[in-house]
């Protein structure tokens, strides 16, 4: 399978158009538990523009009922993007100081409990800036988040 370099500019472009409103053609899971990883997921395909349609273990939206767990859940799409070998995009743990634009951010409480995902949507000396929904932000600076630690991931590319 070939891999295709992922479009970070249209990732991110998505992020600045999308935190603070709701795409009509994705269900809003904010009284679901959160939309925060339905957000980054929108703009992981808006980078790459694949789904991996593996029933249980995939990355996919159709509808609110015909998903993949990865597309909405946090710890989900943490273990999709860091062991999928098939479709779609794959990424791998980094340092915060190699991440890019377009790479996403878990954030973890009591150790072990990943519950929140944002995108990173500009890096510069100083700080990291994401996107998000549930807690709507638009270039928020990582710094000014509570978490007890994170793990970036820095997307490699995609697979078709």
């Amino acid at each position: 399978m070939n891999v295709y370099e992922y479009d970070r500019q249209s990732a991110v472009d998505y992020a600045l158009k999308w935190a603070k409103a709701r795409n009509p053609e994705f269900y809003n899971f904010d009284n679901l538990g959160g939309d925060c990883t339905n957000f980054v997921s929108q703009c992981l395909f808006a980078g790459s523009g694949i789904m991996n349609y593996t029933k249980t273990t995939g990355w996919y939206y159709k509808t609110l009922n015909s998903r993949a767990p990865a597309w909405s859940g946090v710890p989900f799409l943490y273990n999709f993007l860091v062991n999928n070998d098939g479709t779609g995009v794959f990424g791998e743990r980094k340092e915060l100081s190699k991440i890019k634009d377009g790479d996403v951010i878990f954030m973890v409480r009591n150790n072990i409990e990943l519950y929140h995902a944002v995108i990173v949507s500009r890096v510069t000396p100083n700080d990291v800036f994401v996107c998000s929904h549930t807690f709507d932000a638009i270039n928020r600076p990582l710094s000014t988040y509570l978490y007890q630690s994170i793990i970036p991931i820095s997307i490699l590319g995609f697979r078709k």
